[in-house]
């Protein structure tokens, strides 16, 4: 075994501890990474923190792509070996308590987080790095669950709709600061007042006073966390390219941020098909 190949016995270890801590995470419950790490060193034969570093990133994504929440803290790293992805869906599988406390967390009811600052939850989006285009082990599995927890959350209608309040009050905090009450009173929630058929969700307005068409996206999770869009968005957002801002707001929970992709979202974000519509021929 090569210095850079990880055992089974070593990859089971560190995602059976990682998942105690993502449990302890949907839970509320406070964990301590350092003493977690410092534990799980004992049982890894001399890996560097840097090693097990790396491999949380790996198992973040494999949970991700399995449709299931990660530790936020742990950026996901996709040139995962084959049998990360193999122990998480055994782990998974068997995990009825941490299934049952995703399934909490994805349907909790969400009201609109209080912060000092709206303005400061700006942040830049996040950047794909260059190992999730080329994986390791080309072919390795995903692992499999019978509910997608991502998508779950995603259809968490109070989740939503406090994002969209949200992302209505930094549009109107945002003018108001740049010296533009008069536009931000004219904020309009639009998939209230109009309907959620437009393509959109909130009517807001840039600095000079042309028209920001901005739809709302929210997950308590963290900022990688995939998201879903309909078809009727992606092609508003190409029918209206230089109007339209994408909304992505994450760590909704406790600290929310956001970030905005401008533009058609399928230039800004990598498409993958999720659900067709069918109808017999």
């Amino acid at each position: 075994m090569s210095s850079l190949d990880w055992s089974r016995y070593e990859v089971e270890a560190i995602v059976a501890d990682y998942l105690s801590m993502l449990a302890s995470e949907l839970a509320g419950t406070s964990y301590n990474k350092a003493a977690h790490r410092r534990a799980l060193m004992l049982k890894l034969n001399g890996r560097s923190d840097q090693s097990i570093e790396f491999k949380h990133c790996n198992i973040s994504a494999a949970l991700i792509n399995a449709g299931f929440p990660y530790i936020s803290g742990y950026k996901p790293r996709f040139n995962y070996q084959a049998l990360v992805a193999e122990v998480v869906a055994e782990r998974l599988d068997s995990a009825r308590d941490l299934q049952a406390i995703a399934a909490a967390d994805a349907e909790r009811p969400m009201a609109v987080p209080e912060v000092e600052d709206i303005l400061a939850a700006l942040t830049e989006a996040p950047k794909t790095p260059s190992d999730s285009l080329d994986a390791r082990e080309p072919a390795a599995p995903f692992a499999r669950l019978a509910t997608n927890y991502i998508e779950r959350e995603a259809r968490n209608r109070s989740l939503g709709d406090a994002g969209e309040l949200f992302a209505l009050n930094f549009e109107r905090a945002r003018l108001i600061h740049e010296g533009r009450e008069a536009l931000a009173g004219k904020v309009e929630h639009v998939a209230r007042t109009r309907g959620d058929h437009l393509g959109f969700d909130i009517l807001s307005f840039d600095k000079v006073g042309a028209e920001r068409l901005i739809e709302v996206k929210t997950t308590k999770y963290g900022s990688d966390t995939p998201f879903y869009v309909t078809r009727n968005e992606v092609t508003t957002s190409e029918r209206c390219a230089s109007q339209y801002q994408l909304y992505r707001l994450f760590a909704f929970r406790d600290k929310p941020r956001l970030y905005t992709l401008a533009g058609a979202i399928n230039q800004t974000c990598r498409l993958s098909a999720a659900t067709y519509l069918a109808a017999p021929q």
